[in-house]
């Protein structure tokens, strides 16, 4: 998401495997909505470099994939792969559900990063680590029609933004790169599986503040 030369080797390839997890997740959504080829590798590319692409814009850097389309070509071939593939374990939508998990934790941790090295505040660090993380998937959604998963109750963008923050505080306190990249992973993806494996989300207005829902059981 920016001159990988520049980036502590651990958050380079948390940045490739966010790349791939989330196309992946955007080719899936796209399949699901019939789309042919073409139109599952542009959704697969635009979850996979949307977000980071918002974030340079705000913080007023050139757009990396400009200048190194590597990770567009990443993006493409996964999502290209992700048409082909059958017999997922758990089935495809499980599969794209948390393969964004893991992208959403990969890509707070680097876009705080990011943000901090381009001399953003903690605060804004935080924020533009969410956006990274949520920008791919809120761009996914608009161009499929779906609902924006950031606009929903799920904890989606609180757990990219606990990430992000938790990245920002741990590398404010000197820890190396890697130890601090690790535990704000590490916290981002807990706090997402917790919310999809136990159901938790906001509640609406009128509800608790955390809720917890089961799903329907399937009719016998």
């Amino acid at each position: 998401m920016t001159d990988s030369s520049a980036l502590p080797i651990v958050l380079i390839a948390l940045m490739y495997f966010g790349d791939m997890v989330f196309a992946f997740s955007g080719a899936v959504v796209a399949g699901r909505h019939r789309m042919d080829l073409l139109g599952i590798v542009l959704i697969g590319i635009v979850t996979g470099i949307g977000g980071g692409t918002l974030r340079d814009v705000l913080l007023g850097n050139p757009v990396w994939w400009v200048h190194n389309p590597l990770e567009l070509v990443l993006c493409a071939a996964t999502a290209f792969a992700a048409y082909f593939i059958r017999g997922v374990p758990g089935g495809r939508e499980d599969a794209a559900a948390w393969a964004d998990a893991i992208g959403l934790s990969a890509f707070a941790v680097v876009g705080a990063h990011i943000a901090l090295a381009a001399g953003a505040s903690a605060v804004t660090a935080a924020f533009l680590g969410m956006v990274t993380a949520t920008g791919g998937g809120l761009i996914r959604d608009l161009l499929t029609q779906t609902r924006p998963m950031i606009l929903s109750s799920d904890l989606y963008a609180t757990a990219a933004l606990v990430g992000a923050a938790a990245y920002v505080l741990l590398a404010g306190h000197l820890l190396a790169p890697q130890v601090a990249a690790f535990a704000a992973f590490a916290l981002a993806f807990a706090v997402r599986a917790a919310a999809m494996k136990f159901h938790i989300r906001f509640g609406v207005m009128g509800e608790p503040i955390i809720t917890t829902r089961r799903r329907a059981d399937p009719p016998s």
